[in-house]
């Protein structure tokens, strides 16, 4: 059993818990960042599709418009299960990474698609979408800030990480605590790199990037 310090926002970091406690660790919610929805005005004039890389981005959506009639793309399933409860019908998922998420859509080609998104994002998809030659716009509907968290939690064997972001903030705090002791799971290589300047005990990327795979590494 280990004991999993789980950094990622909430409310996701209590349902990645309860799947670490299901599979006999002990987990500690401890996130490192906090998401924020925007007050903005959206224009969906034109707009066919619209493509969602996170949960924070489909909440943040669904207050600003009761729009629900859109083709929705996502990133992965569990985003896919958040845009069925968010009251969209017609959801499909590439199961993989952001570059998965705009072959799909590049395969597809519904029309204009508007990617909902972080202030900051770890993609540009709308980027990626005009290099396949999907028309795409993208729109900032929650911003990220780092939590006041002050270090690790002290009795942490090992650590989650869900993005690059959070996994920088994470190897600052580790390094300022010198808690190099810690081995640290992360979601993807991008996700790991930040960590990689530590010297960890272990650090270990998953082969996919799913949470799945992210707990199989446990």
């Amino acid at each position: 059993m280990r004991v999993v310090w789980v950094t990622r926002t909430l409310p996701e970091a209590e349902a990645t818990a309860a799947r670490l406690e299901a599979k006999g660790h002990r987990a500690i919610a401890a996130p490192v960042l906090e998401a924020r929805p925007l007050a903005v005005s959206l224009d969906l004039h034109g707009v066919a599709a619209l493509a969602f890389t996170s949960g924070h981005a489909i909440a943040a959506f669904a207050r600003l418009t009761a729009a629900r009639d859109l083709a929705v793309f996502t990133v992965g399933v569990a985003t896919a299960r958040q845009a069925r409860e968010a009251g969209f019908a017609d959801v499909r998922s590439a199961d993989g990474n952001v570059e998965a998420l705009a072959d799909l859509i590049a395969d597809v080609r519904p029309g204009h698609v508007l990617a909902p998104a972080a202030a900051e994002p770890a993609a540009d998809l709308a980027r990626l979408l005009a290099a396949r030659g999907v028309s795409a716009t993208s729109a900032a509907v929650y911003e990220t800030s780092p939590t006041t968290l002050a270090g690790p939690p002290s009795d942490a064997d090992a650590v989650l990480i869900h993005s690059a972001r959070s996994a920088a903030i994470a190897a600052d705090l580790i390094e300022a605590a010198n808690r190099l002791d810690l081995e640290a799971f992360a979601i993807s290589p991008a996700a790991a790199r930040p960590l990689e300047r530590l010297g960890l005990a272990r650090l270990a990327a998953a082969p996919f990037p799913n949470e799945a795979a992210l707990l199989d590494l446990l």
